[in-house]
């Protein structure tokens, strides 16, 4: 059965808001490893609008640095599931699903292939609450942002989401990266 990871970006004090985040090489290196592990995106509308066109434009004229070209690449070769009610039209590797989301998911973790990587906030946060995450990468970012969108916002767990540890990697710029899995 395939896998769900959760990746995301967190500040010290829990803003998950991407304006208020670093940036830099490695940490774009670090998501490029990450991305070479799954053939699936998982987004909503939101998250999905903001990385495409983006990326797959970049990954056709590579015309920034090298991790970024790099990380535009590889993120434009994986297939995009995008569950939104509103949005028409997606890129060719990418496809709408309107269903219900705890359907759906199941329906793909048993599809042969790799894990799959669900990103932003609002679907994730969905994921978590139905227990469909089986492990959490999150980068911490020594930021204090004193706003801004926080994981889980108005969600309620039916019990408290015990993880363990299994790796941790301290990036150059300050940034911690952590994965997690339940046990």
């Amino acid at each position: 059965m395939r896998k769900v990871i959760y990746a995301i970006n967190i500040t010290l004090d829990g803003c998950c808001d991407h304006t208020k985040m670093i940036a830099d090489e490695e940490l774009l290196e670090h998501y490029a490893q990450l991305l070479g592990e799954v053939d699936l995106l998982v987004y909503g509308r939101k998250t999905y609008q903001l990385m495409v066109p983006y990326w797959p434009d970049i990954a056709k004229s590579q015309s920034e640095t090298r991790a970024e070209n790099e990380f535009a690449r590889i993120f434009d070769s994986k297939n995009k599931i995008v569950f939104s009610k509103s949005l028409s039209i997606v890129e060719d590797n990418s496809r709408i699903i309107r269903g219900e989301i705890k359907d759906e998911i199941l329906k793909l973790k048993q599809e042969p292939g790799k894990s799959i990587l669900a990103g932003g906030v609002d679907i994730p946060s969905q994921l978590i609450e139905l227990g469909l995450v089986d492990e959490f990468r999150f980068v911490v970012q020594p930021i204090i942002a004193g706003e801004g969108r926080r994981l889980l916002e108005g969600k309620s767990l039916p019990e408290k989401l015990r993880l363990k540890l299994v790796e941790s990697k301290i990036l150059k710029s300050g940034c911690v990266a952590l994965r997690y899995l339940k046990p």
